[in-house]
């Protein structure tokens, strides 16, 4: 059997939770394609959602003038998404751990902790405007 090509494309989204929802859903489709195990679609789904909130509400503030570009690049094997906004862009390394007693009551972090802890990899470049989601596949 030969192997399945993959899937690559790039999508502008506006800065609205319904458009972001929407680009999950058609990443999450193609991984199901893929044959993604369910654990790695429920991680998926939940550092898309998480990346994809934090771009549109964080970076670029739901305005209606700023846009979230999303490239993806999706195979039998792993799955690279870049997910960028147009926001003033954040220090990755500056959030507070969540986990730290002092945190514990704090919203702020547990996505980032979240991400970290589904994907193989998470990448910020660009001064936190852009996170690269990386995910190979489980075999099982």
């Amino acid at each position: 059997m030969a192997a399945a090509a993959g899937e690559k494309f790039a999508l502008t989204i506006p800065s609205d939770t319904e458009a972001g929802m929407a680009a999950q859903n058609r990443i999450l489709k193609s991984l199901e394609r893929f044959g993604y195990t369910e654990r790695d679609l429920f991680g998926m789904r939940l550092a898309l959602e998480e990346a994809l909130v934090n771009a549109i509400k964080h970076g670029n503030k739901q305005s209606d003038d700023k846009v979230v570009r999303v490239v993806c690049e999706l195979d039998e094997e792993s799955a690279r998404v870049v997910i960028r906004d147009q926001g003033e862009g954040f220090d990755p390394g500056g959030v507070p751990d969540p986990t730290a007693e002092e945190n514990l009551d704090r919203p702020c972090g547990r996505g980032i902790m979240l991400m970290r802890s589904f994907m193989t990899e998470v990448i910020y470049a660009d001064n936190g405007r852009e996170v690269t989601l990386v995910k190979d596949r489980t075999v099982g």
